[in-house]
């Protein structure tokens, strides 16, 4: 069941998506969908090919966060 969203942009933004929605044919809210997914798709998730290589890192991350919370760092201007 479709479900009803309320966003608050403003107008150069709405202008923006009003023009992008008019380019491809269709209406605002269903570019909307389109563009959220799509970003959501290809940007927003990490591809099998990335997660392999953050989780070869894992244990080097790990140790990088616990460095952080035990206070095991410093920051260099």
């Amino acid at each position: 069941m479709a479900k009803t969203i309320t966003v608050r942009i403003d107008d150069s933004t709405y202008n923006i998506f009003k023009l992008a929605a008019a380019g491809q044919k269709r209406t605002i809210s269903n570019y909307l969908e389109y563009a959220t997914l799509n970003y959501t798709m290809n940007e927003a998730v990490v591809d099998d090919m990335e997660m392999n290589e953050i989780l070869k890192c894992e244990k080097d991350i790990k140790k990088g966060l616990s460095d952080i919370s035990a206070g095991r760092y410093r920051i260099i201007d």
